[in-house]
């Protein structure tokens, strides 16, 4: 190599090197908004927020109504239209389908799945749980005006086994009753096809099952996927410091 040549690849090299430390020095993505799923409400991220916000995040949580997929991701649309900075969005459960359509906002910068529904266009919650059946699915009851809910008696052992008993029991008393019709709303421009995914499985999940949770993730190409042993689909509850990790690390990721 001629001594020109070799300080061209010095400078070259350094260049890159100088590119690379930039990169992963940039300062994380701060905003951060979290979707909760059926049943349930925003109170359940209390943990993860706590966390979050200690770590120098700044948090907000979406209450939407539940009465219908379209008014869910208008719900979230309208608290990601309060940030001032690029957003990363974390969905539960159903949660999970609300950011796949809302994380299309050009200001949602990554999704972070946690034990969530991610479907493909076309496709429904309710399709794609007859093709990976849960355990606990038939715990879920229709009230004659065509709401849902999960049998009080059964709550504890289907969706939140590793939680106290005394919270679960309190769960099963405040649900957030839940139209059926988000479980057979099709998705019809999925986010996770254009922005970076974080994945959280949870091993013990009895509403969805653990292999949809993976297929999802792989499908999604997810930067990077957790796996929780023994968590119930209440993981974003019983393991918040995990939940927080991820959703840090999805900040880190999507800033690059």
């Amino acid at each position: 190599m001629t001594p020109f040549r070799s300080i061209l690849s010095g400078l070259l090299a350094g260049a890159a090197t100088l590119v690379a430390t930039a990169a992963s020095a940039a300062p994380p993505i701060r905003d951060i908004v979290l979707v909760h799923g059926a049943f349930v409400d925003g109170s359940g991220w209390r943990p993860v927020y706590d966390i979050l916000t200690r770590d120098g995040f700044k948090v907000s949580i979406v209450q939407e109504p539940l009465t219908g997929l379209d008014a869910d991701v208008t719900a979230t649309k309208r608290v990601i239209d309060q940030q001032d900075e690029p957003v990363i969005l974390v969905g539960h459960s159903y949660g999970g389908a609300i950011i796949t359509e809302a994380g299309n906002d050009p200001r949602v910068a990554g999704l972070v799945y946690i034990a969530a529904h991610a479907p493909d266009a076309g496709e429904t919650e309710s399709g794609n749980g007859k093709r990976y059946p849960a355990i606990g699915r038939d715990a879920i009851t229709k009230t004659a005006d065509g709401y849902t809910y999960i049998d009080p008696a059964r709550y504890a052992a289907e969706f939140a086994a590793d939680l106290p008993p005394a919270e679960a029991a309190f769960e099963a008393r405040s649900q957030g009753i839940t139209a059926a019709s988000v479980f057979t709303t099709p998705i019809v421009d999925p986010a996770w096809k254009n922005k970076p995914v974080w994945y959280m499985v949870a091993k013990a999940d009895h509403i969805i099952s653990p292999d949809l949770e993976r297929m999802y993730a792989a499908r999604a190409k997810a930067q990077q996927v957790v796996e929780i042993p023994g968590a119930s689909h209440s993981v974003y509850r019983s393991h918040p410091r995990e939940v927080a990790a991820l959703i840090e690390a999805a900040a880190r990721g999507s800033a690059l």
